[in-house]
């Protein structure tokens, strides 16, 4: 029999945290979530769970939720993710991203709170000729977004080594599909990931798309990327709760699957899927944009027995079009 534990997830009604949240109840834990809801949404927050709005970077707010909640660990998902606009806008990503997970860090300090599951980024690594890229690849972020993400990560390891705190750092790479139940998915708008964009095409959402940049130094010129399954994210994050509480050390683990799929391979895959015919023009390349980002995940399948169901790009796609479909306006 689980023993039931009391999860606090940050971000808990956007995108990925809407799924820990399902994968929590499902496992009979209790989540209670801390979102500002500047992106997440009311819509993918089951019914009964527990709801603080309010930031991650308030002291006030989080001071507050740990001495109302004896929390047996952190999920930390609430922060700014737009490659382009952590470009643009920098100290927006410092502030939300780094800052903030620093006063969370904290405040799970002063309030005891010894596990902490971080939701890191490839985008730590930037251009690495190393293919899969491993955890002992030197990370050398290119954009703000993975620099905000990198001090993040070395904040919390910092803490670790002064404090009474455990910690799982998973390093997403491409995040895609949704609920095979269909209970959650991406909302986002404007949407910016990949799939997401091409989904809404797809579907009538939109009159056409981008390809941003197609003179790379890959097979058909277009930027590559390893695509996971939301599920099998998750299913990371539950091995990774399961290492906490069991006394584990500090990990960094990579999230993928160590298969790189091009822009055109996703574009292919969603008009074959879908049916339809994606009127998609070329454009210059975008900054901040690195051109070739696989993983190799071996290190989460030893240490934490990690093992992915959903492997494959036309599983993702379609569990992304189903999604897609539930939103007709």
């Amino acid at each position: 029999m689980t023993t039931k534990r009391k999860i606090l997830v940050t971000g808990g009604a956007g995108y990925i945290g809407s799924h820990m949240v399902l994968a929590l109840l499902d496992a009979g834990h209790e989540p209670v979530i801390l979102d500002n809801f500047s992106t997440g949404h009311d819509i993918l927050v089951p019914e009964g769970v527990t709801v603080v709005r309010g930031d991650v970077g308030d002291r006030h707010v989080t001071d507050a939720l740990f001495a109302a909640h004896d929390f047996d660990a952190i999920a930390h998902f609430a922060a700014s993710i737009i490659v382009p606009e952590s470009v643009a806008d920098p100290l927006k990503y410092y502030i939300n991203n780094t800052l903030n997970t620093a006063h969370l860090i904290a405040a799970c300090v002063n309030a005891g709170i010894t596990r902490f599951i971080f939701s890191s980024t490839a985008a730590v690594y930037g251009e690495h000729m190393q293919e899969p890229i491993d955890e002992t690849a030197q990370p050398m972020p290119v954009n703000p977004y993975g620099a905000s993400k990198l001090m993040s990560e070395t904040i919390l390891r910092d803490a670790a080594k002064a404090h009474d705190l455990s910690y799982v750092v998973l390093r997403y790479f491409n995040v895609a599909g949704a609920d095979p139940a269909g209970r959650s998915g991406q909302l986002s708008k404007p949407a910016t990931h990949l799939i997401k964009v091409a989904s809404e095409l797809a579907c009538g959402k939109r009159d056409a798309m981008q390809i941003f940049g197609t003179d790379y130094d890959t097979p058909d010129g277009t930027c590559i990327r390893d695509y996971i399954h939301i599920s099998d994210l998750i299913g990371a994050h539950m091995v990774a709760l399961d290492h906490l509480m069991d006394g584990g050390a500090p990990v960094i683990a990579n999230c993928g699957y160590g298969t790189g799929n091009s822009v055109r391979d996703v574009l292919a895959s969603v008009a074959r899927i879908s049916g339809s015919n994606l009127h998609v023009t070329e454009a210059p390349r975008r900054a901040g944009d690195a051109i070739y980002l696989v993983a190799d995940s071996g290190l989460l399948k030893r240490e934490l027995g990690w093992v992915p169901q959903y492997d494959d790009l036309d599983a993702i796609v379609k569990s992304a079009l189903d999604w897609e479909g539930k939103f007709p306006d």
